[in-house]
């Protein structure tokens, strides 16, 4: 049976930009796009992990709103349940810095896409117009 994955992902608007972050070069997956998130914490609800991946991965404080998407994706040797968030930066919040060694890019909806996105990622950005 694979192991099965719970995660939790920011879809942060910004007017009709995104924000997507790379994954790092020692990660799996390195060089690939994603929405900005981490794996829910035993005990933890999507809504508390995104605050405290946020504020880990790149310095940031939002406003939680609500699930707009979710999704599983069987990847060949795990299945993730990917719960996707609808947020904005704080008004009082600095602007997004990468901790990790990833990229950030602000993706304009509606606009064609020239990153590689996760495949367990392509179904919202279709959904939102990125």
């Amino acid at each position: 049976m694979k192991k099965i994955i719970n995660v939790s992902a920011a879809v942060i608007f910004d007017g009709d930009m995104i924000l997507l972050t790379s994954r790092p070069d020692n990660r799996e997956h390195a060089g690939w796009w994603e929405f900005p998130g981490g794996k829910i914490e035993n005990g933890e609800t999507p809504a508390q992990c995104l605050v405290r991946e946020l504020d880990e991965e790149l310095g940031i404080s939002v406003n939680i709103f609500d699930q707009i998407y979710f999704t599983e994706y069987e990847y060949p040797e795990r299945i993730v349940r990917l719960h996707f968030i609808r947020c904005l930066l704080k008004t009082d919040c600095p602007k997004p810095k990468p901790r990790e060694c990833q990229e950030l890019r602000w993706l304009k909806r509606g606009t064609p896409r020239d990153i590689k996105l996760l495949p367990a990622d392509e179904d919202v950005a279709f959904f939102i117009g990125i």
